[in-house]
């Protein structure tokens, strides 16, 4: 190739606008909308830090070789990894820059009139003719009754009059709109996303819960929210009921969880009774409370060698299944000579086999509980300052406590009952309570994303429905050999969408405006 044909190098300024234009297709824009559907798929296959931070432990325990290496791609906090957000601001950029310019197109196509008539209406799609002794007047008087509120011009030309329609503008009226609720949908998201927060945290039966940092289990947050703000509100768990099947196909399956509590929304407020049940949630300012959970929580008391009672409280055990087969921690710092530990299960409705021993439960209510422990003693790691979760027990520098025979002491209780410890004390299993498990969340703009999606429906109608048309009808008047004065009329139609009932339409536009004539002595018609 001779080097004096070859195109030139872009400038840096021509290169920009290349890109630009490039980011700003409607191709782009597609192809990008595709790649955030795709982008998001991982956040529902791998468990998210801010939906369910024990179920990524989970994943970290079961998978320890894969569980980094996801992390370190950002897989476990997908949508605010730096990744998504680059294809999100990109999408948001790329509408952007689509809208604008066919907003500007799109006004200056209401600002213009409709178009001169072709010369020849047979290399339109449809088009049709046919002679009247109408005047040219009733002829354009009823071509303004069919076209209805088409734009209309009527000009007088040298071979007649001409009246030009269009109509079908709010079809791309209603690309625009979907256009531009996308963008809210988007918009709305990404508010919500970076200036809400969701917590949960779980609250026995008699105790409360202060919206603050320090009292949530689970916390997380968008990068601009500031948790300082937390609205001061409080509350109450006065009763937790839960309600299952007890017979039937449904056996087990959750019938009512309903949490009765008590709050204020600020110190110093009058307290007020709410009842949260699922779908329900308490809406105060500056958060909701939703009730997604419950379970139960064993009256625990410890007393020591010494005969001091040392622990007396309500353990929180996690359901692990649908019959609420839960397991828990008992943590006892104050117990003398050494710490104690017991780990193990809670049983709602526990059954035997022939030898008494509890082997499983069978039905989620409480109708016969029992909880398993097993003890260890040693040091419980809560004296060098580093916090470690309540529901799981360190054991490594604790030694399991072994019975009689060698074997681990295995501790079963039901409530009322008191087991003797080995070297001295007892455990007791004093009561059964109920906890609730509530996310407490605040999303701001979480309307604009539902107003955008319905918005844009209505839009996407529109652009689906409408059908744009220009029409043209000719009037030109001529003597017949009888000395009449006839009105040749000439129709044409063009879609700017191209649809295959084009000449079916035409014919039935031709024949309601000859009926729309004062007169019906239509003397000859043609369709092409």
């Amino acid at each position: 190739m001779n080097p004096s044909t070859q195109a030139s190098e872009l400038t840096p300024r021509q290169f920009v606008r290349w890109m630009w234009r490039q980011l700003t297709s409607m191709r782009t824009a597609l192809f990008l909308l595709l790649l955030l559907a795709v982008a998001a798929v991982p956040g529902s296959l791998v468990p998210q830090r801010g939906v369910d931070a024990r179920a990524v432990q989970a994943f970290f325990q079961d998978h320890p070789t894969l569980a980094p290496v996801l992390d370190a791609i950002g897989m476990f906090s997908v949508y605010s990894s730096p990744w998504f957000s680059a294809i999100y601001l990109l999408l948001m950029l790329s509408l952007v820059g689509c809208i604008v310019p066919r907003i500007g197109v799109y006004a200056k196509a209401l600002r213009a009139r409709p178009p001169r008539a072709p010369r020849n209406f047979a290399r339109l799609p449809g088009s049709g003719s046919f002679t009247t002794t109408a005047s040219v007047d009733e002829v354009v008087s009823a071509g303004r009754q069919m076209l209805g509120r088409a734009r209309i011009d009527v000009v007088q030309t040298g071979n007649g009059t001409e009246l030009r329609a269009e109509k079908g503008y709010l079809r791309e009226l209603g690309n625009l709109v979907f256009h531009c609720s996308i963008l809210v949908v988007l918009v709305g998201v990404a508010i919500g996303a970076l200036w809400s927060y969701r917590g949960a945290v779980m609250v026995t039966e008699g105790d409360g819960f202060s919206n603050t940092l320090s009292q949530y289990d689970e916390f997380n947050s968008g990068p601009l929210y500031d948790p300082d703000n937390l609205p001061p509100f409080g509350l109450t768990v006065d009763r937790m009921i839960a309600e299952f099947h007890s017979s039937g196909p449904q056996m087990g399956a959750p019938r009512l969880f309903q949490a009765d509590v008590t709050y204020t929304e600020r110190p110093g407020d009058e307290p007020q009774n709410y009842e949260i049940v699922v779908n329900n949630p308490l809406s105060l300012d500056g958060g909701d409370v939703f009730l997604i959970g419950q379970g139960y929580a064993p009256v625990i008391r410890v007393t020591d060698a010494n005969g001091e009672v040392v622990f007396d409280d309500a353990v929180i055990f996690l359901p692990q299944d649908g019959t609420y087969l839960s397991e828990g921690v008992v943590k006892v710092p104050d117990a003398a000579p050494e710490q104690l530990g017991f780990q193990g299960f809670f049983m709602p409705t526990a059954v035997s086999t022939g030898d008494d021993a509890p082997t499983r439960t069978v039905y989620p209510g409480a109708v016969n509980p029992v909880v398993g422990l097993r003890m260890w003693s040693g040091d419980l790691g809560l004296d060098d300052g580093t916090p470690q979760s309540v529901y799981t027990l360190q054991k490594e520098q604790m030694t399991e406590v072994l019975g009689d025979d060698g074997e681990p002491f295995n501790i079963s209780l039901s409530p009322g009952q008191v087991q003797d410890l080995p070297g001295g004390g007892s455990i007791e299993f004093v009561d059964l309570q109920r906890f609730a498990r509530f996310q407490i969340a605040d999303v701001p703009a979480k309307s604009l994303p539902l107003v955008g999606v319905s918005v844009g429906l209505i839009g996407l109608m529109a652009s689906l429905m409408v059908r744009p048309r220009r029409t043209w009808i000719t009037a030109t008047t001529s003597t017949d050999e009888a000395g009449r004065t006839l009105t040749s009329v000439n129709v044409g139609v063009l879609d700017r969408v191209p649809r295959d009932e084009t000449p079916i339409d035409l014919d039935a536009f031709l024949r309601d405006l000859q009926q729309a004539l004062p007169t019906s002595n239509n003397l000859k018609e043609t369709q092409t």
